[in-house]
């Protein structure tokens, strides 16, 4: 029974698991982090893109632009 807890106390494999988990868990966030800050840089730069484009594309709607009818 001693060297059955004695066996207990000095495996340590579980606390390894734990620290890779943790680590993995620090990497996610992250990147999920950064992935949203890119993503919104992203979006931005498309939405001015898009804005540019529509000023530069002539109406065809009678002059007025709305072209919702």
């Amino acid at each position: 029974m001693t060297k059955l807890f004695a066996r207990f106390v000095k495996d340590e494999s579980g606390a390894t698991a734990i620290e890779y988990g943790l680590i993995a868990a620090l990497i996610a966030i992250a990147i999920i982090g950064g992935a949203k800050y890119v993503g919104g840089e992203v979006n931005a730069k498309f939405n001015t893109v898009g804005d540019e484009l529509k000023k530069a594309t002539p109406s065809t709607g009678g002059g007025t632009g709305d072209t919702d009818g």
